[in-house]
């Protein structure tokens, strides 16, 4: 950003200086995260990354050998398991330190080194997959039950479940070769939308002249003024339509790449070949979408409630966004902050919120203030061999940090509970629960405010926000799920996928999910272009999913007892050492049912009506 020009010497009293964020090197240490049950100094990071880097010839060592019997395969299984272990550390530790200064040099060519090293590890132990691949079915099978590969069975199992899809060496080698080239659709949609695209300036709500770009586009969208709404909203959409045939072209292609993929290692489609991983049923997408779909007179009673509680004559989609009440004007400090977070905690026990206690004060998991060069926003990395610490840029005026703060502690807590009840291989959570115990957390905070609103006006703050939250989360990311799923279909047909044929699916998949009182804006449909998550299809179904797995897992907690609580619990100590679905059931919900996101937009609906009362 370009520097504003040197004020006049004589400043108005009335003004205050501006305040400058400080150095990393001027951050208190009780603010700082303590990383030292990673490495406590940077010389023995590297005393650590040297001796990593010279164990990778060791790969070598077993290498045409693991058909040669349980004994050998356990040795290298075993080797690989230590290496990405101690990698894990390693790499930790580098990417936390870039995060404190983006700036700070020495960390980015720390990253730099990990990643060169680790590259070179997967290149030398890229045998092993396809090595373990080649043993015979009936050699597979004694492998299993062999007592060498005992902690290993699970992954040998996983391993299995590829065989139907794998192919020869020279097909493998030839997809292999492919890998650079099938990302060409989605390094194209963001070179364009990332760099080329230019958006022009516009005046925000205070007047003032300012680029529109991505993130300023979803900041304009809740501005209060509707004009300035108005503005931003075709300005950005203008850009869109300009560019719709090269954008439809580059969608094709990424659609298109998953077909050829999933038809070259014989899944029924490029659908069921992302399901394949978590070893997740069509049923559970197919669920999703017809139970959201059955509550959408709610959604549209929403958007009417919106409507006339912002006195507007027709409801757009830049009005969706903008708040219907005002901010709440509250101060938490740090300290009372993690109290009320704690408070809404309460209900998974005196351990859960003893540990949590410790991580947010003594034990320094979070580095919790904004500083001169710190990257952005919030996030939870959790480790197996050290704390799983949190960045935040917490501000004491802003109650959304306090729920981004609950959030990532659930992410924490996820990972702490893991490591600590599962081994290396199997303490690391899939994408399909990860969301469920930081949404959880965020459904106990939300009920503990909502609890202790000191009026009607702050209590239908809070239920607004959470009805935007599920409509968010659950319904728009639903409604791309269909999308997805409406397209894919569409090229494994044969059919052609162009302009007008994504607009015509994206046109009627609105109309659908805004209903029939809601004013379509033409530019909307080329909303289906812009979306990054349409460039590596099937994921955002996994949001709308976890969300509603916390939901029901958070009202059965509440009204349960000892057994829905260990229920939960236990889900958070499962790692990855069951499948997705069968972790959620042993939890109490199963998603292979429509219950779940039932039980969630239950919820949504209560929340509707209880705000029309409110306001």
């Amino acid at each position: 950003m370009t520097a504003s020009k040197t004020p006049p010497r004589v400043r108005s009293k009335s003004k205050p200086k501006a305040k400058m964020l400080p150095a990393r090197s001027a951050v208190r240490e009780a603010d700082a995260w303590d990383l030292s049950t990673l490495f406590p100094s940077d010389e023995a990071w590297e005393t650590a990354f040297d001796k990593w880097k010279k164990q990778i010839p060791k790969f070598e060592s077993f290498r045409g050998t693991l058909a040669d019997g349980p004994k050998q395969l356990a040795a290298c299984l075993a080797f690989d398991e230590k290496f990405d272990r101690a990698g894990e550390r390693i790499g930790t530790y580098a990417f936390l330190k870039t995060t404190e200064d983006q700036a700070n040099s020495v960390y980015q060519r720390m990253v730099g080194r990990y990643q060169n090293v680790a590259s070179e590890a997967a290149q030398a132990a890229s045998y092993i997959r396809p090595e373990i691949m080649a043993i015979s079915k009936k050699k597979f099978a004694e492998y299993e039950q062999a007592k060498e590969l005992a902690p290993y069975r699970l992954l040998l199992q996983r391993l299995e479940r590829y065989r139907p899809h794998t192919l020869g060496k020279a097909e493998e080698r030839l997809l292999a070769m492919q890998s650079e080239m099938s990302d060409a659709a989605d390094r194209a949609f963001r070179q364009l939308t990332d760099a080329d695209l230019k958006f022009g300036a516009i005046k925000n709500a205070q007047g003032e002249t300012i680029e529109l770009s991505h993130s300023s586009f979803s900041a304009l969208l809740h501005a209060p003024k509707r004009s300035v709404r108005q503005k931003a909203f075709h300005q950005y959409y203008d850009v869109f339509a300009a560019h719709e045939n090269t954008l439809a072209a580059t969608l094709s292609g990424s659609i298109q790449r998953d077909v050829y993929y999933a038809k070259a290692r014989g899944y029924e489609s490029a659908r069921a070949a992302a399901l394949f991983p978590d070893n997740v049923p069509a049923a559970v997408y197919d669920n999703l979408i017809a139970a959201v779909r059955e509550r959408l007179p709610a959604l549209y009673r929403y958007f009417d409630l919106r409507r006339r509680k912002m006195k507007l004559r027709e409801i757009h989609h830049y009005d969706t966004y903008a708040p219907i009440l005002a901010d709440l004007d509250q101060q938490r400090t740090w300290k009372q902050a993690c109290d009320v977070v704690l408070a809404s905690l309460e209900p998974l026990g005196s351990e859960y919120c003893s540990v949590l206690a410790d991580g947010l004060g003594a034990a320094r998991w979070c580095d919790r203030y904004p500083n001169r060069g710190k990257q952005s926003g919030a996030f939870s990395c959790g480790t197996f061999d050290a704390a799983p610490f949190i960045l935040m840029n917490y501000q004491p005026a802003v109650l959304d940090h306090v729920f981004t703060l609950t959030h990532e502690a659930g992410h924490s807590m996820h990972s702490y509970h893991s490591a600590k009840h599962q081994p290396y291989i199997y303490y690391d959570y899939v994408i399909f629960v990860a969301e469920v115990a930081s949404t959880f957390n965020e459904q106990l905070l939300s009920r503990h405010l909502m609890a202790k609103a000191k009026n009607d006006q702050e209590r239908a703050y809070l239920i607004n926000r959470d009805i935007d939250a599920i409509r968010g989360t659950i319904i728009r990311q639903t409604m791309f799920a269909e999308f997805e799923k409406l397209t894919h279909e569409a090229a494994e047909a044969g059919e052609p996928l162009t302009v007008e044929s994504f607009k015509g699916i994206y046109s009627g998949l609105l109309a659908d999910y805004f209903g029939p009182h809601f004013a379509i804006d033409d530019e909307l449909r080329l909303e289906c272009f812009r979306i990054p998550h349409f460039y590596r299809a099937f994921y955002v179904y996994k949001y709308a999913t976890g969300l509603s797995a916390a939901i029901a897992l958070s009202e059965r907690v509440l009204g349960g007892g000892p057994a829905e609580l260990n229920d939960y619990l236990s889900f958070l100590k499962g790692g990855c050492s069951k499948d997705p679905l069968d972790l959620l059931r042993d939890a109490g919900v199963d998603m292979a049912e429509p219950t779940p996101v039932r039980t969630a937009l239950d919820r949504f609906e209560s929340l509707v009506t209880e705000l029309d009362e409110l306001l």
